[in-house]
């Protein structure tokens, strides 16, 4: 069977040395398996390396997979102190694979996996690390949106009650068998949704480790990835869905922090982390927490249960993993309640 991701180098080389100064040759493309959304590709040419990401092959649920808007939020921010790759090229109607794409330049730096960072020497060098993406966060939210020319990157109204109306839709339209968590999650998290307090920000979407690019040489983020998340909303919520993950078990999928001593090796408490954010920020602090929490674990069920009925179409960008995804959307949703339980 022939892989549905796989992209034609002889139609595609062409055409991108015609819209990209210097791209040379296209001589080798390896996919990355890492990420299940939007496939995303390693170029190999003549002149240099460069990053390709596509929406995925089949059909694919409304608003998902809007690498055109990952495309200009990264350009958007090429001007800011937000770490980004520079952004290259985005196809139209022109495009040579039959599917909308963008390219970027590469980027040679670590991608770390591991939230416990068990790869990193050092005590300090891991606190460093979380620092940085503590600070990245900071800057990321105090992008002024109208001078870069995103005021019209999302909706207006209430962050979280338009984000809970959208997943639910994205869950239900992919649902594969009825989850008791899950819907006792949404009827509770519908009931508590916070007033809207005005807050407005460019949010990532899913703000995590694993999300960004650290230099070889230092402890520093030095682009922050996968933007096909991003909208308008509340800030609150990129914090909210960063802790979440550390509440994760270690030993599952999902690489948390769930069970780390995190003094022992040199990381900060989410209370350290929420603070520090908070002083940088300048607030005093971020009431509703359990809710922000809640919702995070509600939404990364959501993502996941698409991954899980994308893979039973056959559509998936890695077919294998994404069939454990099921598995995890119960996981997900048990972890949830049992925290709205402990409120």
């Amino acid at each position: 069977m022939s892989d549905p991701n796989a992209l034609d180098a002889g139609a595609l080389g062409p055409y991108l040395a015609g819209y990209i100064d210097g791209f040379g040759t296209l001589d080798e493309i390896v996919k990355f398996n890492a990420g299940q959304s939007n496939p995303t590709y390693l170029l190999k040419t003549s002149t240099g390396r460069f990053v390709l990401r596509a929406k995925p092959p089949g059909e694919l649920l409304k608003s998902a997979h809007q690498v055109d808007r990952e495309y200009r939020v990264m350009k958007a921010l090429e001007h800011t102190d937000v770490p980004v790759p520079r952004m290259l090229h985005l196809s139209g109607d022109d495009s040579p694979i039959g599917r909308q794409f963008f390219v970027m330049e590469f980027l040679d730096g670590r991608i770390l996996w591991d939230p416990a960072l068990g790869e990193i020497a050092t005590n300090a060098e891991r606190g460093a690390i979380y620092d940085s993406m503590n600070a990245t966060l900071a800057k990321l939210h105090g992008v002024d949106i109208q001078a870069h020319g995103l005021s019209d990157f999302g909706k207006p109204g209430s962050y979280f009650e338009r984000q809970l109306t959208r997943w639910t839709s994205q869950y239900r339209a992919s649902e594969t068998g009825a989850i008791a968590d899950m819907n006792r999650l949404i009827e509770w998290l519908e009931k508590r949704i916070p007033a809207d307090d005005g807050l407005v920000s460019l949010v990532h979407g899913d703000y995590r480790l694993d999300n960004m690019m650290f230099a070889r040489d230092r402890p520093e983020v030095i682009a922050v990835l996968d933007w096909e998340l991003s909208t308008l909303g509340h800030p609150y919520s990129d914090i909210a869905y960063q802790c979440m993950q550390w509440r994760l078990p270690h030993s599952s999928g999902f690489r948390g922090l769930g069970g780390v001593d995190r003094k022992a090796v040199g990381l900060p408490s989410e209370e350290e982390y929420v603070a520090l954010y908070c002083r940088r920020r300048g607030i005093a602090g971020i009431d509703n927490w359990t809710f922000y929490l809640a919702f995070s674990f509600f939404r990364l069920a959501a993502i996941c249960q698409g991954v899980y009925k994308r893979a039973l179409d056959g559509n998936a960008s890695n077919p294998e993993k994404a069939k454990t995804y099921g598995e995890a959307v119960r996981l997900l949703s048990a972890l949830a309640v049992e925290l709205i339980d402990g409120e």
